[in-house]
């Protein structure tokens, strides 16, 4: 389900692929994150993706203008990951609210792994 936005000009569609790869981007702009994981660990072993499959990383519910997003990351060693996850938090909120006007209700972030020598 995309979000629409009617104005003067005419009309304006967001698909959930774009507000999730807005989110990612946001998330690997946080401190302690390594990268996007995808969303289905395999072998117990979560895929660390590259910057052009962001969007894979993150699942987006779109309800009445109101978003609810889960974020996959994989985390720097050394870390704390509870500051890290409040921070991307903070920031994905912030970014998706100022970006598309969208009200954000949740922000999930689930910690996928670990990557040792990574952290920025």
């Amino acid at each position: 389900m995309a979000r629409e936005m009617n104005n003067t000009m005419g009309r304006i569609s967001l698909s959930e692929e774009v507000i999730a790869t807005i989110a990612g981007v946001a998330a690997t702009e946080c401190y302690g994150v390594v990268g996007m994981a995808s969303t289905k660990i395999k072998d117990g072993i979560a895929e660390l993706l590259g910057r052009e499959n962001l969007s894979r990383g993150v699942e987006v519910e779109l309800s009445d203008n109101i978003a609810d997003i889960t974020l996959y990351v994989v985390v720097g060693y050394g870390t704390k990951i509870s500051e890290v996850a409040h921070n991307v938090v903070d920031k994905v909120k912030y970014t998706i609210e100022s970006t598309t006007g969208l009200k954000v209700r949740n922000v999930n972030v689930r910690v996928q792994g670990v990557k040792v020598g990574s952290a920025r």
